[in-house]
């Protein structure tokens, strides 16, 4: 990551400049009491390196990793001395990569239920649809970006529906959700910038599960919000500090927080919620940098962390 983008993260980023007052001490130590009442889960955590044909691939920070059917892992990184976008296997060895020049600000990777691989960008706000070769079959270019001096001011994340259907998560400059087909083309919006119920705070993650409930981490606000695939609010959970990723596979429900008092980056906690009531089943310990959460078809979570590491937290069974 260079020192231009990582000081425009900071910069970019809100309350960073806010110093810790006593509110927020307050609010940071009920959230580690809260954490603390709950089981600590059992993951062993484990550093992956890249190797490609010539060495250790050299990363720039891993803003998202996720892992496809057949264990095949994906990262979106965002360093200058590899592509943007690699595939490697278990054992670390890379199998392909891709992107140069596309990217911006690389933000979230995901893939759909039919194993294309999709990817987020924070400043040119546009998101593209990849084979698990690489090659290109979609773009959606958001738009209607603010005028603004910082570089972050696009799309966050990407979450997929039935029938096709995609949602998009515009948090950095817009505060809101956009429906498109699996055409590309736009539906319906919904969100404004807020502290209300269907307002936002920069909506930096999204996701939906089996029942069809979308889940919005509303980061700033330090909340989860509930919503039908209608745009129609259902509820929400709050007090989580900065909610940072949400992720729902297989009737599990995973987000990552960190402690509001402590700057963006610091050190946090995966906590496995309860679908139905928000309530904490456990925690995982997350590495500093933590920014996305994904699980795999086994139960696994995978993340990045500043400045170069690629983790995989592995469930002991």
């Amino acid at each position: 990551m260079s020192l231009k983008l990582f000081l425009s993260c900071v910069i970019c980023s809100p309350f960073w400049a806010q110093s810790p007052d006593a509110a927020a001490d307050a609010q940071a130590s009920q959230l580690r009491e809260l954490v603390r009442q709950a089981p600590r889960l059992a993951f062993e955590k484990t550093e992956l390196k890249i190797q490609g044909p010539g060495g250790a691939v050299e990363l720039g920070y891993p803003s998202s990793v996720t892992m496809d059917k057949t264990g095949v892992l994906y990262v979106l990184q965002r360093g200058d001395k590899a592509d943007p976008v690699l595939a490697f296997n278990r054992q670390g060895r890379l199998l392909r990569s891709w992107g140069k020049g596309m990217f911006k600000i690389p933000h979230s990777i995901r893939i759909d239920p039919a194993g294309n691989i999709w990817t987020v960008d924070a400043a040119s706000s546009r998101i593209f649809k990849f084979t698990p070769q690489g090659e290109k079959l979609m773009e959606i270019s958001v738009g209607e970006q603010p005028a603004t001096k910082c570089e972050f001011n696009g799309t966050t994340d990407i979450a997929f529906a039935p029938n096709g259907r995609i949602f998009i998560s515009d948090g950095y400059g817009n505060a809101r959700i956009l429906e498109y087909t699996a055409a590309g083309k736009r539906v319906r919006q919904w969100g404004s910038a807020g502290t209300g119920p269907g307002e936002f705070h920069l909506p930096h993650g999204i996701t939906i599960d089996e029942a069809g409930i979308l889940f919005v981490a509303d980061r700033e606000n330090g909340r989860v919000q509930r919503f039908d695939l209608d745009g129609h609010y259902l509820g929400e959970w709050a007090n989580f500090g900065k909610v940072f990723s949400v992720t729902a596979r297989d009737g599990a429900l995973w987000i990552g927080i960190q402690q509001r008092n402590e700057p963006n980056g610091s050190p946090g906690w995966f906590l496995k919620l309860d679908k139905r009531s928000g309530k904490i089943l456990g925690y995982v310990e997350s590495a500093r940098g933590q920014h996305t959460v994904n699980i795999t078809t086994t139960g696994d979570l995978l993340a990045g962390a500043r400045p170069d590491t690629v983790l995989w937290f592995r469930a002991q069974r």
